[in-house]
């Protein structure tokens, strides 16, 4: 693979995760899959890695600062928020306001979701409404690729 360029990101995971050792997002970053499926091309350093901080996100304010700071051009708010019970309900708020106050770019999704929590998800119908189902577009990934992340 020909890295034409590297790009910096930082990962915000939900904070009911905090000892999530981040090892889905570090294999969907290293094989381009799930949100990271749009750097094919690139080179990927991670310049931060934290919480959110709990309801209702306090690290949010300050967290995004240090990774730009460090380097970061995009923040990606883990798939953790999406697929929580329930998933996130300021997800569209942090993104809106990471990229207002930091002048980030902000991708909702880490790694592809794991096929149980799209299963459980699909049941509860979580996910029917439009604005679930644009968000949850670049974690779908098929079956067998949900299937590798349980």
């Amino acid at each position: 693979m020909l890295m034409e360029e590297k790009v910096k990101i930082g990962i915000i995971i939900c904070h009911r995760y905090h000892r999530c050792a981040g090892g889905k997002c570090l294999r969907a970053m290293r094989n381009r899959e799930g949100a990271f499926s749009i750097y094919q091309d690139k080179e990927i350093e991670l310049v931060g890695y934290t919480t959110c901080d709990g309801c209702p996100g306090g690290n949010i304010e300050y967290s995004p600062e240090e990774m730009k700071k460090n380097g970061a051009q995009i923040i990606h708010l883990a798939t953790g928020l999406i697929v929580g019970y329930p998933p996130c309900p300021r997800i569209k708020h942090f993104k809106k306001f990471i990229e207002q106050k930091f002048g980030l770019k902000v991708v909702i999704g880490t790694h592809p979701i794991p096929q149980n929590y799209y299963l459980v998800h699909s049941k509860l119908h979580t996910w029917d409404s439009a604005g679930w189902q644009k968000i949850i577009q670049p974690t779908l990934a098929t079956e067998a690729i949900r299937l590798a992340y349980d």
